[in-house]
């Protein structure tokens, strides 16, 4: 046998013919390079949000393998077919006797040949991809890649390798498939149709199924086998469908040849072994950590404007503590995954509010998850205290007391008696269910969700106020967590007056602007004086507003609170149309009339002021946001008055709504021990990116991106640059470097 290899390689070798069609592979360098630099042009005329929408070129090595490919395979084919064309085959028999020996004869030689060359071939490819877009190849996209991936990207080189190595497997079918047809020509179209007109057509497919085909072509296998992409195929499985290639290719060649009587043994042979090689690895490969889930979906309420969701129900204990106890429904919301890639599990979006409707939200921002769910299922749900249930009177919870900004015990009693008198009436209906909505029972739900859902762990997005259950499941259940992404989320460790100096530079943007700005109502004035000279005279002699009753009179509290969204959201610039409608309000109201502050608050609420939500406040006092005493609040107090000289009373506004709470706190803040814990994502912008940052810098190796600009739950706003940061670590597990930041969105 070894000088029948011998020979055959002394063939190969000696065919001059040989080196000049691998000399011809030059043109998939020409390919992967030109397809580049069209693609790199392109960007550059682009807008910055469509450059971040770019599909990443990956490797570079994809744009040109098909042309390698069929120069490999052609290589392969005419290591015999060219016997067969001369005639020459005969002479080889004659030598050879043992058909199949002659075959495989051919193997090592073309296989040594094709790996040396295919590698090389590989990576020069990828190189002239990555110069012919330059330093564009770094651009992060939204789909959580760069437009071009670097031999240090997590995968890409291993990509690169088994391209070159794909190579040599292409070369092997071609052996095959000229060994079964015996005719160049012959040999020519069968490999032209399997390396370029099924890939093609592949590609014509509807989804979901395009994506099912493409996943078996072998221009896809390389990166899948590499786990970077290309298709829905395990690591395992889509390598042992290369190897079936081969096998079966092989195994095809060695039929034909093959004297009469002996075919039907040796395809029974090749067929088996193909067939194990391919079924085994993928019958071992399912979605990473994924089981049965036990949940029955369908459609959902017609609130509900997405199409793709999906609903279910699941009950869950109403209190934790008596597992057997009374059972409480919830629904979840499923956007199921589209099957562009492999399913790498379930994103939980936590949502906000407390009390939001995460089945509405996921709905309603169901165009940020479109990347995302290329990889994943997303679910979320409609927690237990969303207002809407109609266990409770949503109009009772909807609502609430003003808050008023005690000066003595007296008064601070009197605010705790109204507190209280609002609370058990809503709390009256059903007085079990109100006592059992903090936060760490809502973290409970989530995790028998993911029980249902047959996860073995779940990755997260915390917006808001969510980061709290996601902070409680944290806590409670660290091994159950993949990734945690934290996204202008409420931190309970934050002093809440250090956690409005933000804001309070949010008010200076705004005075700055009103100085640069003919159109703000206030242009001219000392915007700070005018403001503070209006909060303090209100303070004395409460601001009417026209048409209502003297109780809806605005104290300087009152203003300060109504304007607090307005301050830290501006609107799109450059009009910026809730820092004008402040501006105007501010003028009104110092000319004696609030009506300005009235009607914008009204436009949210059934309310001429603000009022303190029965139903938010059901979870924060629970969370334990009150204030021990009135000792305590008139300290946090005359620190806010110290740090905050225009918006001193915004942080406040919550913890004195618990002031009087009828039920005890259930679930006081805990320390996230970080044991078990993966590095965690901080997100946010200019007034909520401290909070963020400061949960995750509690758990060793985690980062924080902020945007350097206005905004609040920028997933779930489509902010492009942050939905980069996010997917990439959610896909790959990779956090950005310290110091990173995304900056100012270019509309």
């Amino acid at each position: 046998m070894i000088d029948v290899i011998a020979s055959e390689w002394l063939k190969l070798r000696s065919l001059r013919s040989n080196l000049y069609l691998l000399a011809c592979s030059l043109a998939a360098v020409v390919a992967c390079a030109g397809i580049a630099f069209m693609i790199g042009r392109g960007f550059d005329n682009q807008t910055m949000e469509e450059r971040m929408a770019f599909p990443t070129n990956g490797d570079g090595v994809g744009n040109g393998i098909a042309a390698a490919y069929f120069v490999f395979a052609l290589l392969g084919a005419l290591a015999i077919t060219s016997e067969y064309g001369t005639e020459m085959i005969q002479t080889s028999l004659v030598a050879v006797p043992r058909r199949q020996v002659l075959l495989l004869a051919k193997v090592p030689g073309l296989a040594a040949v094709a790996l040396v060359a295919g590698q090389v071939l590989a990576f020069v490819m990828h190189a002239a991809s990555m110069a012919a877009l330059g330093d564009r190849a770094g651009q992060l996209l939204r789909d959580g890649v760069t437009l071009g991936t670097s031999l240090s990207e997590p995968g890409v080189l291993a990509s690169v390798v088994v391209a070159g190595l794909s190579m040599a497997a292409v070369a092997l079918i071609g052996l095959g498939v000229g060994a079964a047809i015996r005719s160049t020509p012959g040999a020519l179209v069968a490999l032209t149709v399997i390396i370029v007109v099924l890939p093609v057509v592949a590609k014509t497919l509807p989804m979901p199924l395009r994506a099912q085909a493409g996943s078996f072509m072998i221009e896809n296998l390389p990166l899948q086998i590499a786990g970077v992409g290309g298709g829905q195929l395990s690591p395992a499985a889509a390598a042992g469908l290369l190897v079936a290639y081969v096998i079966a290719a092989l195994t095809a060649g060695a039929t034909m040849i093959a004297l009469t009587g002996r075919r039907i043994k040796v395809l029974a042979i090749g067929a088996a072994a193909a067939v194990l090689v391919s079924a085994v690895p993928a019958a071992a490969a399912g979605s990473p950590g994924s089981g049965q889930s036990t949940l029955t979906w369908g459609d959902c309420a017609d609130k509900i404007p997405s199409k793709e969701m999906r609903c279910a129900s699941i009950k869950v204990p109403l209190d934790w503590t008596k597992p057997s106890g009374r059972k409480i429904d919830l629904t979840v919301g499923l956007l199921p995954t589209t099957g562009f890639e492999r399913r790498m599990g379930t994103v939980f979006a936590i949502p906000g509010g407390p009390g939001g409707s995460g089945v509405e939200d996921l709905s309603k921002y169901a165009g940020s998850f479109i990347e995302l769910r290329a990889r994943f299922d997303v679910v979320t749900v409609e927690p237990r205290n969303t207002v809407d249930k109609g266990v409770l009177p949503f109009d009772c919870l909807a609502s609430g007391p003003w808050i008023t900004w005690p000066d003595t015990p007296a008064e601070y009693a009197e605010l705790g008696r109204r507190n209280r008198a609002a609370a058990e009436r809503c709390r009256a209906a059903d007085p079990e269910f109100f006592d059992h909505m903090d936060s760490a029972s809502v973290a409970r739900d989530m995790e028998a969700i993911r029980v249902a859902l047959g996860e073995e762990k779940l990755s997260f997005i915390a917006s808001s106020y969510g980061g709290r259950p996601g902070i409680e499941y944290s806590r409670l259940f660290p091994g159950r967590v993949r990734a945690m992404v934290f996204d202008g989320a409420e931190n309970p460790y934050v002093d809440r007056v250090q956690g409005r100096l933000p804001h309070e530079k949010s008010f200076t943007r705004f005075a700055a602007w009103c100085e640069a700005t003919t159109t703000c109502a206030l242009h001219g004035q000392d915007v700070d004086e005018v403001w503070r000279a209006l909060v303090d005279r209100a303070d004395r002699v409460p601001v009417p507003v026209k048409g209502e009753s003297p109780q809806a009179a605005y104290s300087g509290f009152d203003i300060k609170e109504a304007a607090a969204p307005s301050i830290i959201s501006p609107g799109p610039e450059p009009e910026y149309p809730r820092w004008k409608q402040l501006a105007e309000a501010i003028k009104r109201a110092a000319g004696g009339d609030a009506s300005g502050f009235a009607d914008y608050v009204r436009q949210t609420m059934k309310s001429p002021k603000v009022p303190s939500p029965v139903g938010m406040n059901m979870t924060h006092c629970l969370d334990g946001f009150a204030y021990r005493d009135y000792e305590e609040y008139r300290k946090k107090r005359r620190e806010g008055e110290r740090l905050l000289p225009n918006i001193a009373g915004t942080e406040l506004w919550h913890p004195l709504a618990c002031v009087g709470w009828p039920t005890p706190v259930t679930n006081p803040p805990g320390p996230l021990l970080t044991k078990g814990l993966p590095p965690y994502l901080g997100v946010g912008a200019w007034t909520d990116f401290a909070g963020s940052a400061d949960i995750v810098r509690r758990v060793p190796g985690s980062a924080a991106v902020q945007y350097q600009w206005h905004g609040h739950a920028l997933y779930n706003s489509g902010n492009s640059c942050i939905i980069s940061h996010v997917n990439r670590y959610l896909i790959s597990l990779r956090l950005p470097a310290k110091g990173t930041v995304c900056p100012k969105a270019v509309t």
